[in-house]
């Protein structure tokens, strides 16, 4: 006798699952906000710590539109606490008088005890913090921060020829490969 589909027996099937809009890969936390390109070339880049930051909502929606520059950012260890200085978040398109100041002093969430590693690093001859990237972990901005010290000329003229024999060497196998 076959089930009728009235019967609270019967199992309700369940609904075809409907395709949500895709989120925007930056909201998601799929790609990065902004990025440092020149942190590895102008730094050798050793330790790298991951810190919340105190932000504005109007902030908060520039860094999703795209309008983060970590390009000339870098921390500052004060009293206890960690602080991000320079870094551009360009004011929000749809702000009002009240949007933020592009280049004001933001800051850092971190443990008391990796802001006290890091201020012994930073006592060190020639190290410095610098932002690495931003990003969205969870729905909350984050960045990472990484222990650097500069690199003299020779350092980035070396680096550079590194890369390059590198790229030669890549495309050596791909044309080895492709024969």
């Amino acid at each position: 006798m076959p089930r009728s589909l009235s019967n609270p027996t019967v199992a309700a099937q369940p609904k075809p699952a409907v395709k949500q809009k895709d989120r925007d890969p930056v909201a998601a936390g799929v790609r990065d906000a902004s990025f440092n390109r020149s942190a590895s070339f102008n730094y050798f880049l050793t330790d790298r710590f991951e810190a919340g930051v105190a932000l504005r909502g109007t902030e908060v929606k520039s860094i999703r539109e795209g309008k983060a520059n970590l390009k000339d950012a870098y921390g500052l260890l004060k009293d206890g606490e960690a602080f991000l200085l320079n870094a551009h978040i360009g004011p929000f398109s749809h702000g009002n008088a009240m949007n933020h100041d592009s280049l004001r002093t933001r800051k850092l969430l971190m443990h008391r005890g990796e802001i006290r590693r890091l201020e012994a690093a930073t006592k060190q001859k020639g190290f410095t913090l610098i932002p690495v990237r931003l990003y969205f972990k969870n729905g909350r901005v984050k960045c990472e921060l990484a222990l650097a010290k500069g690199k003299q000329d020779w350092d980035k003229r070396e680096t550079e020829r590194r890369r390059e024999a590198d790229k030669e060497a890549k495309a050596a196998v791909a044309r080895a490969q492709r024969r």
